[in-house]
């Protein structure tokens, strides 16, 4: 892909998130990754979504190093490089977000419960609360090691079962807040905007019926495995 195409689509990707409510100021980035080239375009850092432009997003490797542009990538393009690094071949864009419920989620601490079948369509399991950095990791290196957390926390490295970055596509991290993937960055916007649905409809569930299960398996075993994978049938395929 020509990194002016992919300008424009991270351009768009990160236009859409105020678009949808997912964020407010500049809290918020979105990245996508060309592995041809190895590179990824991601969001300048702390400019005004009223300032940005195709060209203002900064081109960078996969070690965070800008490659291309007259701007600071965002903070948070450590993070953003070694997901790319870890699960390149499964995910081609990235999301970051501080929108409110799914922060709310994160802020105390907790996974997402699969409620219901809207929780199921898109995430095959909860949504995972990595582990809060510690006092060391942050000063280390604060955006490097949330990306590790992330990695670890979905490899079993904290002791729980290895999760499927495709089937899971997002998460939290404690006391932080939501980041999200796809297969570029609008799916990763896609994927935001769900995150942020159903940590709201989970709220609201948990407000109503304090004690609440989560739906049986069987049936977001349903409503996951009919929109993905070999006999998914949701939708119009290619037809």
């Amino acid at each position: 892909m020509m990194l002016k195409e992919l300008r424009e689509k991270v351009y768009e990707a990160n236009m859409d998130l105020p678009k949808h409510g997912l964020v407010v100021f500049t809290w918020g980035n979105a990245s996508e990754l060309d592995r041809e080239s190895g590179l990824f375009v991601i969001k300048p850092s702390g400019v005004d979504y009223e300032d940005l432009s195709p060209e203002s997003m900064v081109v960078c490797d996969l070690d965070g190093n800008v490659v291309e542009g007259d701007l600071n990538p965002s903070s948070d393009t450590a993070t953003h490089a070694y997901l790319y690094r870890k699960w390149g071949e499964e995910i081609g864009g990235v999301v970051h977000t501080h929108s409110s419920w799914a922060v709310s989620w994160a802020q105390a601490g907790r996974e997402i419960p699969s409620y219901g079948t809207t929780h199921a369509d898109y995430f095959y399991g909860p949504v995972p609360c990595m582990r809060g950095l510690t006092e060391a990791e942050i000063e280390e290196a604060y955006e490097l090691n949330t990306g590790k957390v992330i990695v670890e926390g979905f490899t079993g490295g904290t002791g729980q079962a290895s999760i499927d970055p495709v089937a899971v596509p997002g998460c939290l991290v404690r006391n932080h807040g939501p980041f999200s993937w796809g297969k570029d960055a609008a799916a990763a916007v896609y994927h935001a905007v769900v995150l942020e649905e159903v940590a709201k409809m989970a709220a609201h569930t948990e407000m109503l019926k304090p004690a609440v299960e989560p739906a049986p398996q069987y049936l977001l075993d349903k409503h996951y495995l009919r929109k993905h994978g070999p006999n998914a049938y949701y939708g119009q395929g290619n037809h």
